[in-house]
């Protein structure tokens, strides 16, 4: 099964990528591999939510959100590669995670993100991870969400 197919059995839609809020683009493709910049969890141009997982934010919603800002980057590494089924597999995905001092649970929040990989992908959307606890990130933003893909 492809990965348009499996995302239409799943009900997944790509979202339109995000216009960039500085001097970068959404993502690049170089050789055989796409790169994203990092992606906040934007629906409809809103970003869903503000705040410090840990404190204002639970790590269930935080995990709600990395699947959202995952989503964004899948958009943004899609349009990049010509095509969703131009993707062969996902290679590692970073998530930042804007963390109150004491919470530790950044791995349980970018399990969202990388629960989408394997959803869309199957397999393919096996890869490498990073989960970082940061003091703040753009907007207020909980979450951020980047991934690097490779190519058929």
């Amino acid at each position: 099964m492809n990965h348009s197919a499996r995302m239409a059995e799943a009900g997944i839609v790509l979202p339109p990528v995000a216009t960039p809020a500085g001097a970068y683009i959404p993502a690049i493709r170089h050789g055989g591999l796409v790169s994203t910049s990092g992606q906040l969890p934007f629906i409809d141009g809103a970003l869903q939510a503000t705040g410090i997982v840990g404190s204002t934010v639970t790590p269930e919603a935080a995990a709600d959100y990395a699947r959202t800002a995952a989503l964004n980057a899948v958009a943004a590494a899609a349009q990049a590669a010509g095509g969703i089924d131009h993707i062969a597999s996902v290679v590692r995905v970073v998530g930042y995670v804007a963390s109150s001092p004491d919470f530790g649970g950044q791995p349980a929040v970018m399990n969202g993100a990388s629960n989408l990989m394997t959803e869309i992908f199957g397999e393919a959307g096996k890869h490498v991870r990073s989960a970082v606890g940061v003091a703040a990130l753009p907007m207020g933003a909980p979450v951020e969400v980047e991934i690097m893909v490779a190519l058929r």
